[in-house]
């Protein structure tokens, strides 16, 4: 059972808490590129606790800094994005990307002091879609993350955002949770009526699964095992990247480029990026007649973007209105009810509470990574806090070992030989994938 003392340190990511602080040592995506046009209004973003804004500026720079103008903390959500950076409407003080005082116009020229009315400004760059900051104490930020999904081009990436309103522990252990996927997502499915061309189905064949699971360079894996078809063993693999990211296993492992990482807004609210390659093969979506599993599409329905702290990449269906759950539907093809994978998830983790409380937990063996995920996360902060790097922060090259999915392998061959086989085999279109399991 996680303790209290260690639930504390796994959920809190607000300033000065120690897994808030080893979170800000990494690079963390704060938007989407499409969300900044140059010159248009900042974009409130809330990010590991504090209240920030983000704009391009005249030039095409991407800034991300405290939304207080440090003149008299008035918010520059209402400032005018023009000229080369952000002018606050309070006093007209203006400031650059990086947080430079621009311009001091309600003060005489001889007695203004820009140099000494910085705005608090975090390093930013853009990549493949996302913007990222940087909200540590290093002088010299790290390296990016190079993770083969972060690395795909616009031409074939799928890159969309969700936000969830619960902790970001909660949210992300979805994505490492294997055996939930044979009843929320496909649990009205018999074998029998599968899809025969899919290796999912062999998930509807045997809903108790084992397991093995490692610790990493990168964070955690997990590779849980059935058995397939006679002299085989049917695979699921997936990871957990500190200090955010999954790899989650639904989906061809060949040529599964994916990545997603749950990005703590603050304790109670989670921003969710998808990263995925638009070539991979699914996983089990439709029956042997070729008609889709009631409730397995993958497709978000948008409420429009607000302005406010929690306005952005909001789903329509939603615990105000029940996840639009038909009851009628989960008595008669859907296990859940509920229309979409990622709709299901949500429903499940935002229903445990805002925070959950772990005390109530009674884990199984079924929960074998997410136990050792939560070890890992906790004994990395504890560590951070006493000036131990965190993983993967200063050789982001060690992630390019990672990659998940199914595939089937005979059953003579053990784990991480087999793990080790289909990376051999893979598809690699970025180039960033290497083996790292022999």
């Amino acid at each position: 059972m996680t303790s209290a003392a260690e639930s504390e340190i796994l959920t809190r990511v607000g300033a000065g808490t120690p897994l808030g602080a080893m979170m800000r040592e990494y690079w963390v995506p704060a938007a989407l590129s499409s969300e900044l046009v140059s010159d248009a209004a900042p974009t409130r973003i809330m990010l590991l606790g504090e209240q920030l804004i983000a704009f391009r500026d005249s030039a095409g720079r991407v800034g991300v800094m405290d939304h207080r103008c440090p003149h008299r903390c008035a918010s520059m959500f209402f400032g005018r994005n023009e000229a080369g950076g952000l002018r606050c409407a309070y006093h007209g003080w203006k400031f650059d990307v990086e947080g430079n005082c621009l311009d001091m116009p309600n003060v005489p020229a001889h007695r203004r002091s820009d140099d000494k009315a910085r705005a608090k400004a975090y390093p930013s760059v853009e990549r493949n879609g996302i913007v990222w900051t940087y909200m540590g104490a290093r002088q010299t930020p790290p390296p990016l993350p190079c993770f083969e999904a972060s690395l795909l081009p616009d031409e074939d990436r799928n890159l969309f955002c969700v936000q969830r309103e619960c902790n970001w522990l909660q949210a992300m252990e979805g994505d490492i949770d294997t055996s939930h996927f044979s009843f929320l997502h496909v649990g009205a499915v018999d074998f029998a009526d599968a899809d025969p061309t899919n290796l999912g189905r062999f998930a509807t064949l045997d809903r108790a699964p084992d397991y093995h699971v490692a610790d990493t360079d990168w964070g955690t894996m997990y590779a849980a095992y059935r058995p397939a078809n006679p002299g085989e063993t049917y695979w699921r693999v997936a990871h957990f990247m500190f200090p955010f990211w999954t790899i989650p296993p639904d989906g061809n492992f060949s040529d599964h480029i994916i990545a997603r990482a749950w990005v703590p807004m603050d304790d109670t609210h989670t921003m969710f990026f998808h990263c995925s390659w638009k070539k991979n093969t699914p996983g089990l979506r439709k029956l042997k007649d070729g008609s889709p599993i009631p409730g397995a599409s993958i497709g978000n329905d948008f409420l429009p973007n607000g302005s406010g702290w929690f306005d952005r990449w909001r789903l329509k269906a939603n615990a105000g209105n029940d996840y639009l759950i038909d009851r009628a539907q989960q008595k008669s093809g859907s296990y859940s009810g509920i229309v979409g994978i990622h709709l299901q998830d949500q429903a499940m983790t935002e229903s445990m509470g805002g925070v959950v409380d772990h005390a109530h937990e009674h884990l199984a063996v079924s929960d074998v990574m997410i136990a050792r995920t939560r070890r890992r996360i906790a004994m990395a902060a504890r560590d951070a806090a006493q000036g131990i790097a965190p993983p993967g922060v200063d050789h982001p090259e060690l992630y390019q070992g990672a990659r998940g999915g199914d595939f089937v392998s005979p059953s003579s061959v053990g784990w991480l030989q087999a793990y080790a086989d289909e990376m051999r085999g893979a598809k690699n279109p970025t180039g960033a994938l290497k083996i790292a399991v022999e």
